[in-house]
């Protein structure tokens, strides 16, 4: 497969140069650089992770040249060069360190390699919307010989997983294709008439057959809701593989996770762990941002300001939406069954009705503090804010069941959500206004949703979930947590002797136990205590990892006890009131008697 490479007004070459030190090394050809001086950038941030990561920081040399003559170059901010006027072409060089193990940036050793195009490709100022030819070599070390490539981009030479020359047409679309490269486990599959491939870096035992036929069926359940029909012809999961690991970042026709070897499915396994069923999830909810925020996306990013923040107060649509969609697919595709669904979504609800700052913070709030708060969480984090991905699929879930409840069934959030893709991104509309959302809802439904939307959306109330699953024959249930690893979703079996509770959370640092948040107006925070404290002893025992919940167990409620923490290098002795847990785990259970017209409703939400 050729193509004309020479047409391409920018070029770039990408190659592995030192696995050991994690360094790429990137040239950049520009054919006609501006006559007064060429600029050049890299990214402040990547779209779908909003906050400023400066990925020109992990620049180590950089140089330019033209006809083998040097060309000056002067820094004009943190990630913006300028290079001396020359007739070109210009060639722009640099070494580019890649160890963030992480969906959000660039990685490499002698094992794989790994990354986004905000981490190594230069923003050539002025030629934004040129075509763009990208050259990949593997590493020169022995180490690579059986290496191949996975990417998104538009391939030119080469054959199917091999190194070579790829195209994108213009920046945005460059930096919208990671790429995975190394000794690839891949399984393909077609859906919609589109080839589908999952490709896997790192040590695992998967059963390869197993993930592409659930993969399918997550997929599926996503395209099925759309009308069937997909707005590519190829898509890529490019996975990483880690002893432990969690994470995905949806990209035009690909995303890129990672995940623990043991979240994944192994020959012989019957159903669906807890650990698979998370993975599920993930691939669910990537897979759905294909429609919402790739090609549905909020005007605040159309197009992505990449030097700067870009303030939306509707990621809560984007990623909230997402959210309660992804395990609903999860439901829809077979994957799960209802009770399953059910314990998932008790999780979800769990996270926020556990999060005081669900009372401090709004949904929109949320979105538009992203920057600054969601993505730069602290010790305080869970008294000051809330989860637009959390509280967002609460609002999701709230508005679809008020939907199917107030239209008797004629309309419910996939009707919602299938008219916003007609509108804003089949028709390569991008650019959802800030109240778009909220206006199409009311135009499809016929409803006024105005008090719902305020209520949800721009105050701290939460919404009517209980009173809404109560029609639908689910039964909202709040119980005390169990432990600190409780995550909701499951009946309790302790409710008979609670357990007791000091307002604290605590994570464990090598052999000592430490406060790792200090719940608002709790016991710990009327004691005096704070986050990163290290507990020292119980009642005079000596706290470890191993024996804190035994401890926290013996306690008598109504009783105080006495915690010794060491505060810097201070020791110091708390008394500390032993509380009754809040009851803010949540689960649900389907009814049992039940009127046949809530029997109908539920049917057609959960299919049981």
């Amino acid at each position: 497969m050729t193509t004309n490479i020479e047409a391409a007004g920018i070029v770039y070459d990408v190659r592995p140069v030192d696995p050991g030190a994690h360094v790429f090394e990137v040239t950049c050809r520009i054919a006609q650089p501006d006559a007064g001086g060429q600029e050049f950038s890299l990214p402040a941030w990547i779209p779908g992770s909003y906050m400023i990561r400066d990925y020109a920081r992990h620049v180590m040399t950089i140089s330019a040249e033209c006809d083998g003559e040097e060309v000056p170059l002067r820094k004009l901010d943190k990630s913006t060069w300028h290079a001396a006027e020359c007739e070109g072409p210009l060639l722009i060089r640099a070494k580019i360190y890649a160890y963030d193990i992480s969906v959000r940036g660039a990685y490499l050793d002698f094992d794989h390699g790994f990354f986004n195009g905000v981490c190594l490709f230069f923003l050539i100022h002025g030629k934004e919307h040129e075509r763009c030819v990208v050259h990949l070599a593997p590493p020169e070390d022995k180490c690579a010989a059986d290496w191949a490539v996975a990417t998104g981009m538009d391939r030119l030479t080469g054959n199917r997983d091999d190194f070579g020359a790829f195209a994108a047409m213009g920046y945005d679309e460059l930096i919208d294709h990671p790429v995975l490269m190394g000794n690839l486990d891949s399984v393909r599959f077609e859906l919609a008439g589109a080839e589908h491939q999952v490709a896997l870096v790192g040590r695992h035992d998967a059963d390869m057959d197993r993930l592409r036929q659930d993969v399918q069926l997550a997929c599926s359940a996503h395209v099925d809701m759309f009308g069937g029909e997909l707005p590519l012809d190829r898509y890529v999961f490019l996975v990483t593989v880690v002893n432990s690991g969690y994470g995905g970042l949806e990209h035009w026709n690909s995303s890129a996770l990672i995940c623990g070897r043991d979240d994944l499915p192994v020959k012989g396994q019957a159903g669906v762990s807890n650990r698979y069923r998370k993975f599920l999830g993930l691939v669910s909810h990537e897979y759905f941002h294909l429609w919402n925020v790739k090609r549905i996306r909020p005007a605040e990013f159309a197009p992505y300001p990449l030097d700067r923040e870009a303030y939306t107060r509707q990621l809560w649509v984007f990623e909230g939406i997402t959210s309660y969609y992804d395990d609903l697919g999860l439901l829809r595709a077979g994957l799960v069954d209802a009770d399953s669904y059910l314990d998932l979504l008790g999780r979800s609800l769990t996270a926020v009705y556990r999060a005081a700052g669900r009372r401090r913070q709004t949904l929109e709030e949320s979105s538009f503090d992203a920057w600054i708060k969601f993505y730069k969480q602290d010790e305080n984090s869970p008294n000051a804010i809330v989860s637009y991905y959390r509280k967002g699929a609460m609002v999701a879930l709230a508005l679809d069941l008020e939907l199917r409840m107030r239209s008797e069934g004629t309309c419910t959030l996939d009707e919602v959500m299938r008219v916003l893709w007609e509108n804003y991104g089949a028709k390569g509309i991008h650019g959802l206004p800030e109240d778009g959302f909220e206006l199409l809802a009311e135009e499809v439904s016929g409803l006024h949703l105005g008090e719902f939307f305020k209520q949800s959306l721009r105050t701290t109330v939460d919404p009517p979930v209980g009173i809404l699953l109560a029609q639908f024959g689910v039964r909202l249930n709040m119980r005390a947590a169990e432990s600190e690893a409780d995550r909701g979703g499951k009946c309790g079996r302790r409710e008979e002797r609670p357990r007791p509770w000091l307002g604290l959370r605590t994570r464990n640092v090598g052999a000592a136990v430490r406060i790792a948040h200090v719940l608002h107006d709790s016991a710990a925070a009327r004691a005096g205590l704070s986050a990163n404290d290290e507990l020292v002893a119980l009642n005079e025992i000596r706290v470890t990892p191993a024996n804190w919940n035994d401890l926290v167990d013996r306690l008598v409620i109504g009783t105080t006890a006495t915690l010794s923490v060491f505060r810097r290098d201070e020791l110091r002795h708390f008394d500390i009131e032993v509380a009754m847990p809040p009851r803010d785990t949540c689960y649900l259970t389907l009814e049992t008697d039940i009127e046949p017209d809530v029997a109908e409703r539920r049917q057609a939400w959960l299919g049981v």
